[in-house]
């Protein structure tokens, strides 16, 4: 199993040395958010911070928990992963979902849609738009919200493409189909996505994404808080390895707890409690 963490409070500058820190300490992966107005809180762009943290470390995965496609124009998107990608050296992951409508750039402008069909369409369209992108020659696309026409992106990714993670909402048909067809599956509770599933439920989603898959590959990707205690923290990294989780992710979003300093102590004891 591989962990990466996610800076989920502190100013940019903090955000970069906590990328740092996490490399130092043995993480695997670090980890921004994508929001523009959620609360009174701190918000800084992902892909700057990516970018910064590229330069700064040499073998970290990077990505953002999550992007939220569905707001974002992908061919935008397609440039702007490109550039973060070749940074880095090809150590770019894109985790992308639906995006949360309390993100007052759903819910508080204009133009922009909250009803899930239609963002479904949305992510179905960048995603496609996005797989068009990476392979370097002209394409044109018609799609549900997104028409293009002779577009072509250079330099192709470092690796040839960019791993996608997609949120999957167990258990909502199209929506583990989506993410069952891409590099890997952040799988949610389709009640609440706040409230993790369970080692046995994250077995029935290994076994079922496996089954669609063929046995192909692919990451199962898992969030939350690990115990602070040791020995319990270890029990139930070994509890989600057992069911088929590759990648532990430590997120934190207990606005009302944590803090900048209290994450970076966090990072820097390491992915597993000792």
């Amino acid at each position: 199993m591989k962990f990466g963490v996610t800076a989920s409070c502190g100013s940019a500058a903090q955000s970069i040395e906590m990328a740092v820190a996490a490399e130092q300490a043995g993480w695997d992966g670090f980890f921004a958010w994508d929001g523009i107005s959620v609360g009174p809180m701190d918000t800084f762009d992902p892909w700057t911070i990516l970018g910064a943290a590229a330069v700064q470390t040499t073998r970290l995965t990077l990505g953002a928990m999550v992007f939220s496609l569905p707001r974002r124009k992908p061919w935008e998107v397609a440039r702007q992963a490109l550039t973060v990608d070749h940074l880095s050296g090809g150590r770019l992951v894109l985790p992308v979902g639906l995006g949360a409508v309390d993100d007052g750039a759903y819910s508080r402008v204009s133009g922009e849609t909250t009803d899930v069909k239609e963002r479904a369409a949305l992510l179905d369209d960048s995603l496609a738009i996005l797989d068009l992108a990476w392979t370097g020659e002209p394409f044109s696309y018609a799609g549900t919200f997104h028409q293009v026409t002779d577009l072509v992106f250079q330099p192709r990714p470092v690796r040839g493409t960019i791993p996608v993670w997609v949120i999957g909402s167990w258990f909502a048909p199209r929506s583990m189909r989506r993410a069952a067809g891409r590099d890997g599956v952040i799988a949610i509770r389709r009640e609440d996505g706040f409230d993790p599933l369970k080692p046995d439920e994250l077995r029935k989603v290994s076994d079922w994404v496996t089954e669609q898959r063929d046995g192909k590959p692919f990451e199962l990707v898992a969030e939350g808080v690990l115990p602070t205690e040791p020995t319990a923290a270890r029990e139930k990294i070994e509890a989600l390895e057992a069911a088929g989780v590759t990648w532990w992710i430590d997120s934190n979003w207990d606005f009302d707890t944590v803090t900048p300093d209290g994450l970076l102590e966090r990072i820097r004891r390491g992915p597993i409690p000792a």
